[in-house]
């Protein structure tokens, strides 16, 4: 069994991180998939890699709930990542419109650039969609890369279109 989506190294998880690993190795999980938020967490990333080296497998990206006005920053800290370590995907990419609609376009710019990122790798894409399925279906009928829906909100007529976009999505 293998877990897709894990924060693993979120301070939520500083008190008991060993244990829950334990229990999660002893339920059958073979490994874990650990997607990208921000740079504030680069280091606990690499560091739980390093703990964790045949089980944790890491993604480098910009989360969308972490696109604010210095995404372009960010977006050059994930590019130099790229030269000097071994990444999955990249990931957890995409569009996010729960809590606040005020970075729509840089959003869609930082969606738009890490897929080109992921074709210039050979990588595959994580997509987080949350209540922004018009707005990534939009970009994602442009692309053709190898998909995985880590968060996605979507009506089932939807999920449906969006299968047929995308011959190599994993939902």
């Amino acid at each position: 069994m293998i877990d897709t989506h894990t924060h693993l190294y979120s301070e939520e998880f500083d008190a008991d991180r060993t244990e829950m690993i334990a229990r999660a190795k002893a339920a059958g999980v073979t490994r874990c998939f650990i997607p990208a938020i921000d740079a504030s967490y680069t280091q606990r990333m690499f560091q739980l890699k390093n703990d964790y080296s045949d089980y944790v497998f890491l993604m480098n990206g910009l989360h969308p709930c972490s696109v604010k006005e210095n995404y372009q920053e960010e977006l050059a800290h994930v590019e130099n990542l790229m030269q000097s370590h071994f990444f999955c995907a990249i990931g957890e990419i995409g569009i996010d419109l729960y809590w606040d609609k005020t970075f729509l376009k840089e959003q869609q710019e930082a969606f738009q650039w890490q897929i080109q990122l992921a074709k210039k790798h050979q990588l595959p894409i994580v997509i987080h969609c949350r209540e922004a399925f018009n707005e990534v279906f939009e970009v994602l009928e442009t692309e053709k890369v190898t998909t995985f829906l880590a968060f996605f909100t979507a009506l089932r007529v939807q999920k449906r279109k969006l299968s047929a976009l995308l011959a190599t999505a994993y939902i």
